[in-house]
């Protein structure tokens, strides 16, 4: 596959772990901003973050992009997540800011980091998708898989709209297994580094090697470049196996319903 054009950048010659914090700030900020324009959202742009204010069913996306931020920063941060008209999700990489004050429940995940090497053949069929009929079945994926009740009932184009897939450097992938869409995911290229999100398996196919084959066929048009990603506990397994090593935990902050 080849990779689109995406910003101007050049990845670390060689990523280290305090890198990979601020390679996944980076690219996450760049993959909520797509996702907030594709659908029409406001995006707001700090030096230490950055955030994407939905509707009542999108809710409201914080990245923090700085170590450190200002009193001013965390002031204004506070307020936006005060005003938020739904769930509440603010990723923190480097954990370094304190959101208690807000009264958000918090938990940790690792950041993990991939070095640039070679990756094989997904041992399905894997496509990146380019027509709305492709893109409805892995926006209901992911939605299923993820438990995101935000998005329920569902509406069409409301997680994904057909406006994400044009946006530069995101695309989405999806899986088949005995003639039906298994799987799906994201991969975000940004400034020579490559991310991925929402990997994600229908539960009439788990456990029949569908995360591996999308992450390999997402993998396959980054795999020259250093790539990060967050992971869940039960996704740890697989991105190990893959080559991604644990950088550090980042933390996250969300309303204590979502």
């Amino acid at each position: 596959m080849t990779p689109r054009s995406t910003s101007p950048g050049q990845p670390p010659a060689t990523a280290t772990a305090a890198d990979a914090l601020r390679m996944q700030a980076r690219n996450s900020a760049a993959f909520w901003s797509a996702t907030g324009r594709s659908r029409g959202h406001e995006v707001i742009r700090r030096r230490g973050f950055v955030a994407v204010e939905g509707d009542a069913r999108a809710g409201l996306r914080v990245l923090v992009q700085e170590p450190g931020l200002s009193p001013d920063e965390v002031a204004e941060l506070s307020a936006v997540v005060r005003r938020a008209a739904g769930q509440v999700y603010v990723e923190d990489p480097f954990s370094s800011t304190d959101l208690t004050h807000l009264d958000l429940r918090h938990w940790q995940m690792p950041v993990m980091l991939r070095a640039p090497g070679p990756v094989a053949a997904p041992a399905l069929d894997v496509v990146r998708v380019r027509e709305p009929e492709d893109l409805r079945a892995a926006e209901r994926i992911v939605i299923e898989g993820f438990e995101l009740t935000g998005f329920e009932p569902y509406r069409p184009g409301e997680l994904f709209p057909d406006a994400l897939i044009e946006q530069p450097g995101v695309d989405v992938f999806i899986a088949s297994l005995d003639g039906a869409v298994a799987g799906a995911g994201v991969s975000v290229l940004d400034e020579g580094i490559g991310s991925h999100y929402w990997i994600a398996t229908s539960s009439a196919f788990r456990s029949r090697g569908v995360g591996r084959a999308i992450m390999l066929g997402a993998l396959a048009h980054v795999a020259d470049l250093p790539c990060t990603l967050t992971a869940s506990k039960a996704g740890r397994p697989l991105y190990e196996s893959l080559g991604y090593e644990v950088a550090a935990p980042s933390t996250w902050w969300a309303t204590r319903d979502a």
